[in-house]
């Protein structure tokens, strides 16, 4: 069995925030305790709600944040310090697809300039063969000879969405993190956009993190699922277990709220999460789940197998360690 490429640790990552021009720093937690795994060439989803810590996720699994606590080991070896020279060295083998395509590209520059700007960093090749380089990776990504020419502005978000991959890809990396890739397109072309990560994922043997809001399209290109709330994973397993039997209350609601669903009852969830600044005692998400019960108000559930089919879930009920309320006795 291979090792897997990337192996997090209770991770954790928190911020400084001041309430008022003359209040005291109040530490927010926007990671706390988090485990991740990523095999080689497989793909991890990572969904949730705005705000719960997905994208600061990605940021730490590449080194582009250290965390203030936990470990991060890739390919078997310890993460080297953020702005090191190993670290630099390393992002040749480690990517990100950004969600704004304009926003990630330099309007200033062509974008055979750009794609060929990694190649220019890592010394890979020299100036004569890069644009045939780039030339490939365009291709790669269905792209034509003639957008190498043109400006960010000139391009359709489609477009520059596949310019930004061939960006990615230029360096071959084994990992690469796609953070909400679709968000910032037109629904016509989000399938696209998607099929060709799939393509290219099977083709080229990518490990990715792919990070959405979008269960649909975490469905379509995932190989486990792996469900966050307030910086915390609470249930990882299996596409079709977590989408079509969810475990956890929060995943519950999350999977009811999928348009066009038949036959699936939709949970609207009370009020809103919590303050990452004042988290609540206890599992983050019991102020708003309907199952909640006293342990649940006092003690952190345990990311763990689920007895029965081995999904992991951080849940008192969904862990049998309490009954549902309706399931108690009078």
């Amino acid at each position: 069995m291979s090792v897997p490429l990337l192996v997090a640790r209770g991770l954790a990552r928190r911020y400084s925030m001041k309430r008022g021009l003359f209040g005291a720093p109040t530490a927010v937690a926007a990671v706390e305790g988090l485990d991740l795994t990523l095999d080689q060439g497989r793909t991890l989803g990572l969904v949730g709600e705005s705000g719960c810590g997905k994208s600061t996720t990605g940021r730490m699994v590449l080194g582009m944040e250290a965390p203030d606590a936990g470990s991060i080991a890739f390919a078997g070896q310890p993460m080297p310090r953020p702005g090191s020279a190993a670290w630099r060295a390393l992002r040749a083998r480690m990517q990100m697809v950004f969600q704004d395509p304009l926003g990630a590209l330099d309007r200033r520059l062509t974008i055979g300039a750009q794609v060929a700007e990694p190649l220019v960093i890592h010394g890979i090749g020299t100036r004569a063969d890069r644009p045939e380089r780039v030339a490939a990776l365009l291709a790669d990504v269905g792209l034509r000879p003639d957008h190498a020419g043109r400006y960010p502005h000139e391009l359709s978000g489609g477009q520059r969405q596949r310019a930004v991959l061939a960006r990615a890809l230029a360096t071959s990396p084994e990992l690469l993190v796609c953070d909400e890739p679709i968000s910032a397109l037109d629904v016509s072309i989000q399938a696209q956009v998607m099929n060709l990560l799939t393509e290219i994922q099977a083709r080229l043997g990518l490990t990715m993190l792919f990070i959405s809001h979008d269960l649909r399209a975490v469905r379509q290109v995932s190989h486990r699922v792996a469900v966050m709330y307030l910086g915390r994973i609470v249930e990882e397993g299996a596409p079709d277990a977590v989408l079509h039997d969810p475990a956890h209350p929060y995943a519950q609601a999350l999977v009811s709220a999928i348009p066009g669903q038949q036959g699936v009852r939709r949970i609207r969830l009370q009020g809103d999460p919590p303050n990452p600044a004042d988290r609540p005692q206890g599992c983050a998400f019991h102020p708003r789940c309907p199952l909640a019960g006293p342990v649940c108000r006092q003690a952190v559930p345990e990311l763990k197998p689920r007895p029965g089919d081995g999904r992991l879930v951080a849940c008192h009920v969904a862990q049998g360690e309490i009954s549902p309320p309706m399931q108690r006795a009078a």
